[in-house]
């Protein structure tokens, strides 16, 4: 019987300690929230946000955005690739960085038709 009591009075402490603590720190935040000034509505409007859209939402982009996309992905591919690498090259060696050449040598044949398309240039 002793052994259930210790654990009821173990409870019961940490339920009053918890609701000491919320209290607590919901008077401390009640407090602050009292002095500080009701902000007026250019501070409270929404910026860039909530307002009513130039255009409709099914509006097409503009076609230099879609090689610009392709080309952030594949860079992106490149580092998601690359980072694991660096722990199987340790691990394999030569045929690691065989594979990882490659893979380079794809991407940059990509990037070098990019460039011959006049993927960087923007306009």
């Amino acid at each position: 019987m002793s052994a259930t009591r210790g654990i009821r009075m173990e409870l019961l402490t940490l339920f009053v300690i918890l609701t000491l603590s919320l209290g607590a720190g919901l008077a401390v935040q009640w407090l602050f929230m009292c002095r500080q000034p009701i902000p007026t509505y250019p501070q409270r409007a929404p910026f860039l946000g909530g307002g009513t859209p130039d255009t409709h939402a099914w509006n097409r982009y503009h076609v230099r955005y879609y090689p610009m996309t392709l080309l952030l992905i594949a860079f992106e591919m490149e580092m998601m690739f690359m980072y694991p690498w660096a722990v199987v090259y340790v691990q394999k060696g030569m045929l690691a960085m065989m594979e990882m050449g490659m893979f380079l040598a794809i991407l940059s044949v990509g990037i070098v038709y990019a460039w011959r398309e006049g993927v960087f240039k923007w306009q």
